[in-house]
């Protein structure tokens, strides 16, 4: 594949454009399945991805796998609204944080919303749930977290790693129990004591990073750096894992009453994808202008959303979405 990316640019677009298709996919979830069901919307976009996945196998040059990236992440968009609000709406109050973490991993059926306009998100009733949503998912992405992922092995080697193996296999074994803990503890615990301890978890570990660069830099502890870098990444992730991969889907399923579901679910998924497409594009800009920099950037992100997380967002653990409802119009 490499032999295909010849620069940073073409590198940076191959790895975020599937975030650009995830957002035009975000953009049309709502009314593809208003227009021909929610089992349709998912079965179109199971096949629009199958289509990318076979441009990005026999690609032959960049564009092909660039098509192939933008394919996948459209049909990607459009899953990643569609499912966590059906689960929201299917599962009892006291399980339906930990079961609509799972659509990270299963794809069920959503059966049709009414229709909405953009417009009426922004009447006053509504302005608080798309708030909630929306700055979730903006200090989700903002944070860093797909620009960590997607250049992981880069990442660690620039903090001194040989290679970027090790880092992540060590990822991924934190981020699968992590996250199964995360879902148990949902509807145990509520959101926001997860969202803050996470919020502040993010805010720790791209600290930690951020100083294992500067000590880097500035030639200190050369021998220490790694494994500082190594430490704050794992935090990092440990963190996302917990509460802010998997809470804000979650929100977004409870927050909006059902005659805004579709709009509104639309206007947040876009906000994720576009956060996302944003850092993944800018990431290795960024690490070549100053690596301590970046990760500076992230823990400040991340320390506003513990902010806003104390002072926005309500507690939905335990609550029908009608009490939901009542509770975010009463501010």
């Amino acid at each position: 594949m490499m032999l295909f990316l010849s620069n940073i640019l073409q590198f940076s677009v191959f790895g975020s454009i599937v975030t650009i298709g995830a957002m035009i996919g975000a953009i049309a979830s709502g009314r593809i399945s208003d227009y021909i069901g929610r089992k349709g919307a998912m079965r179109l976009s199971a096949v629009v991805c199958i289509v990318g996945w076979l441009a990005i196998y026999f690609a032959q040059g960049a564009i092909s796998l660039d098509v192939g990236r933008f394919s996948t992440g459209y049909g990607i968009g459009v899953f990643s609204y569609v499912v966590p609000v059906f689960i929201a709406e299917i599962a009892p109050k006291t399980l339906r944080g930990g079961l609509t973490t799972i659509n990270q991993e299963f794809i069920e059926t959503l059966q049709s919303l009414p229709r909405a306009r953009i417009q009426d998100l922004f009447e006053r009733t509504y302005i608080r749930p798309v708030i909630v949503g929306v700055g979730l998912m903006a200090f989700q992405q903002f944070g860093g977290i797909n620009g960590i992922i997607f250049y992981a092995s880069e990442t660690f080697v620039s903090a001194g790693f040989a290679s970027g193996s090790l880092g992540t296999i060590l990822m991924g074994c934190v981020q699968v129990p992590i996250t199964a803990f995360g879902a148990l503890l949902m509807d145990r615990s509520g959101r926001r004591p997860l969202l803050m301890v996470s919020s502040s978890g993010l805010f720790l570990g791209s600290s930690i990073t951020a100083v294992s660069f500067y000590l880097k830099s500035h030639g200190i502890y050369m021998d220490s750096v790694p494994i500082v870098a190594l430490c704050g990444i794992l935090v990092y992730l440990g963190s996302f894992s917990i509460g802010m991969g998997a809470i804000p889907w979650v929100m977004m399923s409870e927050i909006f009453p059902i005659n805004i579901k579709g709009i509104g679910g639309s206007l947040v998924t876009l906000v994720n994808w576009f956060g996302s497409w944003a850092v993944s594009f800018a990431f290795n800009f960024l690490m070549s202008w100053s690596s301590t920099g970046t990760f500076v950037l992230f823990s400040m992100t991340c320390a506003t959303g513990v902010l806003f997380v104390a002072k926005v967002v309500p507690e939905t653990k335990g609550r029908t979405l009608e009490e939901i409802q009542a509770s975010l119009n009463a501010h």
